[in-house]
């Protein structure tokens, strides 16, 4: 065993800081874009008179960052070397998310958008194991070109985490002449509908309702008639980018289905894999972040004549959350390593359980380093001068998104108690 990072990924970590000081930063700084960053001023990023949705500047800010990180090799680092990527590892990226939070906030890294000068391109390992080669071309390129933009269309207003229960349907049916499919219904939390080109909609198009088959993808263009963004949903943390959409009458021909007709179930379980494992190590700098901030700020603030950090009260609730964040660290790398071992279908049966365990821990530690951070500060913490109230609104929505914390610990218990995943057999008959 040998728990080293590899000299190479230390050396460009290395080599990521000084790209982040000679061209990020600088931009960050011009032209008064610190205001984005200074959330006293939450007007800055959120048009509140255009339904909450981010201001097309900040937007256009987030761009360029990507934009010249991608041409310093950067942006596309975990994508396949055909796609113009390094095709960075998911232990890589784990460290590299983590070291990028643990920065704490800024152009760089601004996970309210999803925005990092290493992106995470979930879609593109999608659209490699289940797209044909016309979908690849399409939407892979398409999307590091900015020409096609996918958004996700699986939970909808009455049924999140049972999704083998959603209503949105899709039935055959030719128009002109053109073999198709006809979808009807309604998705939520839609996110980026507002650029998106695309929404990967899902829709049950047989079996019954529950059933994990009978349930298609398909890539449905946003301008297609019938497809309305009916509001967006503000949220604890704005801007807000999450729409209601309906689907009414909208037709697609049969090259818009992604993946096998009937197991769109497996492709959707496909995409939250390499989201969960990069978003807990996110979480996990995030939440390094506020413990750094704290011991710090404890050494140095004397309240009665004594730096707080010499109080018991002060010291213990850190040093719980420092011990949790060095565990999950070896978790979330650990798993990260597992995963690069492995086939990427196969981490759904063999390892969805570990993945689930650091998704969900690190983000209820992240929260709770935040509210720690906010008493340890006090009154300032609590303030927006501060970023400890802005981490917590972000990373609160993790416990429920990508999966709600309660469906994670679902699907460890099933692994644990052998009714699905590796252990199954040695409990069958029991």
């Amino acid at each position: 065993m040998d728990f080293d990072l590899p000299a190479e990924l230390i050396a460009y970590l290395a080599e990521l800081d000084a790209f982040i000081e000679a061209e990020i930063r600088p931009l960050e700084r011009t032209a008064d874009n610190i205001r984005y960053f200074d959330h006293r001023r939450e007007w800055a990023r959120t048009d509140f008179e255009n339904g909450g949705l981010p201001r097309p500047e900040w937007e256009a800010l987030l761009a360029e960052a990507q934009r010249r990180a991608d041409a310093a090799g950067h942006w596309r680092f975990s994508a396949p070397k055909k796609y113009g990527g390094r095709e960075g590892s998911n232990l890589w990226m784990a460290v590299i998310r983590e070291h990028f939070a643990a920065k704490g906030l800024g152009l760089h890294n601004d996970l309210q958008n999803e925005h990092s000068i290493v992106g995470n391109f979930p879609f593109v390992a999608m659209f490699e194991e289940f797209g044909t080669e016309a979908q690849k071309q399409e939407f892979i390129l398409g999307g590091f070109n900015r020409e096609r933009i996918v958004a996700f269309g699986l939970t909808e207003p009455e049924h999140g985490s049972d999704a083998t229960h959603m209503e949105t349907r899709a039935v055959p049916e030719t128009r002109c002449g053109v073999p198709g499919w006809r979808i009807d219904g309604e998705k939520m939390w839609t996110t980026g509908m507002h650029v998106a080109t695309h929404c990967a909609t899902f829709a049950r198009t047989d079996g019954a309702d529950g059933d994990a088959r009978g349930i298609t993808c398909l890539l449905v263009p946003s301008d297609t008639p019938g497809v309305k963004i009916e509001e967006y949903l503000w949220t604890f943390n704005m801007p807000t980018d999450h729409p209601r959409v309906s689907f009414t009458n909208v037709w697609v021909p049969e090259t818009a289905v992604l993946g096998t007709p009937g197991a769109g179930l497996a492709l959707a379980q496909s995409f939250v894999h390499q989201n969960r494992i990069r978003q807990a190590a996110s979480s996990l700098g995030a939440a390094v972040f506020c413990i750094e901030e704290s011991v710090t700020y404890a050494r140095t603030r004397k309240p009665f004549g004594k730096p707080l950090a010499e109080n018991q009260a002060i010291q213990f609730p850190l040093v719980e959350l420092a011990t949790q964040a060095e565990m999950l660290r070896l978790l979330i790398r650990k798993t990260a390593w597992e995963m690069d071992r492995m086939p990427h279908k196969a981490i759904e049966r063999a390892l969805s359980d570990r993945v689930s365990m650091c998704n969900y821990w690190a983000n209820r530690l992240v929260c709770e380093a935040a509210d720690r951070a906010m008493q340890v500060h006090g009154g300032i913490g609590y303030s927006r001068h501060k970023p400890f109230e802005h981490i917590y609104r972000h990373h609160r929505r993790y416990r429920i998104t990508e999966g709600a914390e309660e469906i994670q610990m679902r699907k460890v218990a099933a692994f644990l108690f052998g009714y699905m995943g590796p252990r199954k057999a040695a409990f069958a008959g029991a």
